[in-house]
């Protein structure tokens, strides 16, 4: 399948600025401040998305605020690189596991994971993580705090 070519101009550009700052950005006061129509907004942001630049838009939800204060990082060891596959149908089972990556290097996979606290976070996984067959070892990174959270610059 041929990729479809991406034609992005200065316009798109300052679209997506604004977008991404503030998804929730009238498009009319994007349209009045470069001088289209609204109409024209969403066309160019329906042909950045046809075009695959533009993946989707979603609300965020700052866990903390339900009680999800511990954030972690998991490297997992699998005994067998053939387990990859049933391993990942089971983590996609648990819903504290927000990320999952197939790297390179000493893990196979390396997750991201968010918990209640320390407690919660050990029996997740004791109880759910490392129980997944396959699942040889783990270790484990706590984040202390989070200092970068952007997107690519356009």
């Amino acid at each position: 399948m041929k990729e479809k070519e991406l034609h992005f101009d200065g316009i798109d550009k300052i679209i997506l600025k604004h977008l991404m700052e503030d998804a929730r950005t009238p498009i009319l006061s994007i349209a009045r401040e470069i001088g289209i129509s609204g109409a024209a907004i969403h066309q160019r942001l329906r042909k950045l998305e046809a075009a695959g630049l533009i993946i989707g838009s979603k609300f965020m939800i700052n866990p903390k605020v339900l009680g999800y204060k511990t954030l972690a990082f998991v490297g997992i060891f699998l005994d067998s690189a053939s387990k990859y596959s049933a391993a990942l149908i089971r983590l996609k089972e648990i819903p504290e596991v927000i990320e999952s990556h197939y790297t390179t290097g000493n893990y196979a996979i390396f997750i991201k994971i968010i918990c209640k606290d320390n407690e919660h976070l050990m029996n997740l996984l004791n109880q759910e993580i490392q129980s997944i067959e396959g699942v040889a070892r783990t270790e484990t990174f706590i984040s202390l705090d989070q200092q970068i959270d952007r997107q690519i610059k356009l």
